[in-house]
């Protein structure tokens, strides 16, 4: 609690065994994302296995209004209504996946579905009646509002990255709900966002967090076929909610009997919310307002420097480098940026080379080699250039006491690549 911002916060709960993973599962997301949660955070469902609460006041409500720095009304995020619907959202009983529960998460942030009944199972007749059904039932038709994936012959996939370019995967029950509800999802959070930036988040955040699901469930490996992974991720969302399935041999301590399947499905589909709203407020709250900023340091690149393949950004910390490629192609740049310019949160500035589209750590054109893994005085000697700090072993980024040194660093690396 010393670490938080918020006042210290009360957890009441019968803990029983099934519930210690998840209840250490939250811990963890709750340290992680205490900007979602502040300064106050209440969670219920029809059965409740944990409810968290300030020492103020209580809502029902997944979030609450918040603030952003430039103060732009566009930018808050909306608490949404507590009324629930008197529609039914029906899916499949038995083993869950992410891709339904993150489903029912979607609809149920929606106004038709805010806060619907679930009803799981696999009889067509129970199903039949339902006002929306989702990852069961062999049929996908969205003026009926069904919403599977598993039928022979199906091939719907999200809108290509790029021009040509498919996707690798088909569109899950997740995909599906995000596909036909996703934009009502973010304008429920959002509501004074412009349709430009609504469009901007629906395809980062499917980018970002709905392709994976959809990948995972429909069998797509992540490495081409011959490729031997060297280490297994189990870490992910999805990983992280089939662990909540009921085991073959697990007992309840408390009541003896077999936990309620129904109850872990819903503790899935919250731990699928979290994650959604965590990467929905990062794009809305931070990636959109920066692309702006982005835009003008690069349309002002020449002021910088007569190359035009240098940027600097008014502030550090800016999530830039998406944006730049969107925005280099937008401009039609060339030659492309190789190195952005900003200071880090102790003031010193730092010079960074911009990767190669696509690729995690192959750089455009990276700092010297004689720099790299030297610091302040030594490196300063080597380069020629007064106030450096440090350059990384991998020669990626560097540092200078100054905004001019971290330019004649950049201008040095782009000399020595002419030369």
């Amino acid at each position: 609690p010393s670490r938080l911002s918020h006042p210290p916060i009360r957890i009441t709960t019968t803990i029983t065994t099934p519930l210690l993973l998840t209840i250490t599962t939250f811990g963890l997301l709750l340290k992680q994302s205490t900007s979602l949660l502040n300064p106050l955070y209440h969670f219920s469902r029809p059965k409740p296995f944990l409810v968290v609460t300030t020492t103020t006041t209580t809502s029902r409500s997944l979030v609450q209004t918040m603030s952003t720095n430039n103060g732009e009304s566009a930018f808050k995020r909306a608490r949404l209504d507590d009324a629930p619907s008197s529609k039914i959202i029906g899916t499949h009983s038995g083993s869950f996946q992410a891709d339904e529960a993150m489903g029912v998460w979607m609809l149920r942030q929606t106004p038709d579905y805010r806060n619907a009944k679930v009803v799981r199972s696999r009889d067509p007749e129970v199903l039949k009646d339902l006002d929306i059904v989702i990852d069961v039932g062999g049929v996908y038709d969205h003026s009926i509002r069904r919403y599977d994936h598993h039928q022979r012959g199906y091939d719907e996939k999200f809108t290509p990255k790029k021009a040509e370019e498919e996707r690798c995967t088909k569109l899950s029950a997740s995909g599906l709900v995000y596909r036909h509800y996703g934009k009502d999802v973010i304008r429920s959070y959002y509501p004074s966002l412009s349709d430009d930036f609504v469009d901007l988040s629906y395809d980062k955040i499917y980018n970002t967090l709905l392709e994976a699901l959809d990948a995972i469930d429909t069998g797509v490996e992540m490495v081409p076929e011959g490729v031997t992974t060297l280490y297994k991720d189990s870490t992910g969302l999805a990983s992280r909610v089939g662990r909540l399935n009921v085991r073959w041999n697990e007992i309840d301590d408390a009541t003896g009997t077999r936990p309620d399947e129904n109850e872990r499905f819903e503790e899935a589909s919250f731990l699928c919310g979290l994650d959604f709203l965590s990467v929905m407020s990062r794009v809305v709250e931070s990636d959109i307002p920066a692309r702006g900023l982005v835009e003008k340091a690069l349309t002002r690149r020449l002021d910088v420097d007569s190359s035009g393949e240098i940027v600097c950004f008014e502030k550090g910390g800016l999530p830039w480098r998406n944006h730049l490629y969107d925005l280099e192609k937008k401009h039609r740049v060339d030659p492309l940026i190789k190195f952005v310019l900003y200071t880090d949160s102790a003031g010193m500035w730092r010079v960074q080379a911009v990767t190669v589209e696509g690729r995690a750590f192959q750089n455009r054109l990276s700092l010297p080699k004689e720099w790299r893994g030297v610091r302040d005085a030594d490196l300063a000697k080597i380069a020629g250039i007064e106030g450096c700090t440090f350059c990384h072993a991998a020669g990626f980024i560097g540092g200078n006491k100054s905004r001019e040194g971290a330019l004649a660093m950049a201008r040095e690396a782009l000399k020595r690549q002419e030369e």
